[in-house]
């Protein structure tokens, strides 16, 4: 009699741990890859940031003067990635803002600006003109505008008179002059501060893979895109952290650091 031969396969409950596996092992290396490219875009930012940090200073230096950050209203009202300034010495310029260069240093916006990247030089950007991060959100700029502490003859600048982005009023008043706006603290609740005030002179800062805050990210994101000279820099943290959502990055400058680099290429004193 002639015996049946016996078939080997696997079963289908075999077969599924198997499948199971290998979606497990695909997808922790799926993880491990993303994990690696955040990484990544995280330190190009940073990269990038203190590229247009350097670019700032050496500006500073050619010309004298810090520049005013580029302006961004709409797609139909920007400044192309060049600085923008209002008209006039003082006051507010909503609709009148200017690129060409205004010798009394009134920047069109002090606090909600952008890196000026045609203006200074710096890479890349847009097809507009604006330094962008990895994620293609805009690289931002705010400059101090108000100022301290100045005794250097012949004394304080009038009330209003702005002295890092004029090459005339930082020649006259600078070194004493201390910045008196830029505030840079842990959180918005603005208990802690990552430098002491009247330090920071220029922050460059990029809003991160979400890009610009909006309330749901968080109070700490929502407070970098909000027009005033308050500032957050704190470690990122998820959308479900007890602080809320925070992926931005920001890169402090102080008056000192602006100040040194000014006089070791002989524009100060």
């Amino acid at each position: 009699m002639q015996l049946r031969r016996k078939q080997s396969g696997f079963t289908l409950t075999e077969l599924a741990v198997v499948f199971t596996i290998i979606v497990l092992l695909v997808g922790g290396a799926m993880m491990t890859i993303t994990a690696q490219i955040e990484q990544r875009n995280s330190d190009e930012t940073l990269r990038r940031l203190n590229a247009a940090a350097e670019a700032v200073l050496a500006f500073a230096i050619v010309n004298r003067r810090l520049p005013c950050p580029a302006r961004f209203t709409g797609p139909a009202s920007h400044s192309q990635g060049l600085e923008s300034f209002c008209p006039a010495a003082a006051g507010t310029c909503a609709g009148t803002e200017t690129t060409v260069v205004q010798p009394h240093g009134n920047c069109s916006n002090f606090y909600s600006g952008f890196v000026p990247a045609v203006s200074i030089g710096t890479a890349p950007v847009d097809g507009a003109g604006f330094a962008v991060d990895p994620w293609n959100n805009r690289l931002r700029y705010a400059v101090s505008g108000a100022v301290t502490g100045c005794t250097t003859p012949p004394g304080p600048p009038p009330a209003g008179t702005r002295v890092f982005t004029s090459q005339a009023n930082l020649k006259t008043y600078g070194l004493s002059c201390r910045p008196n706006d830029l505030d840079v603290c842990t959180s918005s609740a603005c208990t802690a501060r990552v430098v002491s005030t009247q330090t920071a002179v220029f922050v460059v800062y990029s809003t991160g893979k979400n890009g610009a805050g909006a309330p749901a990210y968080g109070a700490d994101e929502t407070e970098n895109t909000d027009g005033d000279a308050v500032f957050v820099s704190r470690t990122p943290s998820g959308p479900d952290a007890a602080l809320g959502n925070y992926d931005d990055h920001i890169v402090v400058i102080p008056a000192g650091v602006a100040y040194s680099r000014l006089i070791s290429a002989g524009v100060l004193p």
